[in-house]
């Protein structure tokens, strides 16, 4: 056994020496920090440092504060709700968006549409933090100003927290739609025509092609994207919540999420503990919800599964 190991290491030399940067540039920014996981369970103190500070006591002190405080308990369900809805809405339109472009045959104007809608990708949450602002401020915002003149009341956007969820939602679509549709699109130009050219001797239309066989074909990649963003459910995009919403306690109660909540949390307090404490709160319940949702898949299609 050893020595068919050895042969296989030997074997493979060239591809293990490719994937050598790769191998320590993952354990030192994904393995290594995992020592400091310690401070959430620690009365971190700068002077001591991570493994010199005490132990707290009791030993679990840093989570109370996130399971007593009803802020805490708000950010959570902020978190999941608004993570759910983003992947919900956007799995629609990332496939959708890619289901239109694989049925246009202009290829100039495909390449157009697609370079159109992926340009937002790399636009700053800063920058369009400001568009929405010119857009939805009470006073001189390009929305009220057309709602004025059309002889409508004003709305307060920024004194509405029932309407963030939409609106962060549009955000999201607008800036990642272009770039989630790319790997749909992949996939349904690796389909081979001969199904589409089989279906439409048979009387198929392109309705029916696309539903009984783009969308099949798809739900591979469908169900492994799918896994793949459960597992950052837990993980809000603080970039974009920090520069759509910022220190707005009004929207506080739809868009106050784990990493607002733990920065504005350190940013008063300074407790190190208790922030690492809500990071390894957040690793442990998306390990649990990758574990389920993995879980799930298997019982739909067993190939589709992650593991």
């Amino acid at each position: 056994m050893k020595n068919g190991v050895i042969r296989e290491l030997f074997k493979n030399r060239t591809l293990l020496l490719m994937f050598l940067p790769v191998a320590v540039l993952l354990f030192l920014f994904n393995y290594l920090p995992l020592a400091g996981l310690v401070i959430a369970f620690k009365d971190f103190d700068f002077t001591k440092g991570i493994f010199g500070s005490n132990w707290m006591n009791p030993l679990l002190d840093n989570f109370d504060y996130l399971f007593s405080s009803d802020t805490a308990f708000r950010a959570v369900r902020n978190t999941i709700l608004l993570n759910v809805l983003f992947i919900t809405v956007g799995l629609i339109f990332e496939v959708g968006f890619a289901l239109l472009l694989n049925e246009v045959r202009n290829k100039y104007f495909k390449r157009v549409s697609q370079s159109l809608t992926f340009l937002p990708f790399f636009i700053s949450w800063i920058v369009v933090g400001v568009f929405a602002y010119n857009l939805l401020d009470f006073e001189s915002g390009a929305i009220n100003h057309f709602l004025a003149s059309i002889g409508l009341q004003p709305i307060d956007f920024y004194s509405e927290a029932g309407l963030w969820p939409i609106i962060l939602t549009i955000a999201v679509r607008w800036k990642a739609t272009g770039y989630g549709t790319i790997i749909y699109l992949a996939a349904l130009t690796s389909i081979d025509n001969s199904y589409y050219e089989a279906a439409s001797i048979d009387g198929a239309t392109r309705w029916q092609q696309i539903r009984y066989i783009s969308l099949p074909m798809l739900r591979p990649t469908i169900i492994i994207l799918t896994l793949l963003a459960v597992g950052r459910i837990m993980n809000a995009d603080f970039g974009m919540f920090y520069a759509m919403v910022g220190d707005a306690s009004l929207l506080f109660p739809t868009t106050d999420v784990i990493d607002t909540f733990v920065y504005r949390s350190l940013r008063k307090s300074g407790d190190i503990g208790m922030a690492s404490a809500a990071g390894f709160l957040q690793s442990m319940i998306a390990f649990v919800l990758v574990i389920a949702s993995n879980y799930a898949a298997r019982k739909i299609d067993k190939d589709s599964a992650i593991f």
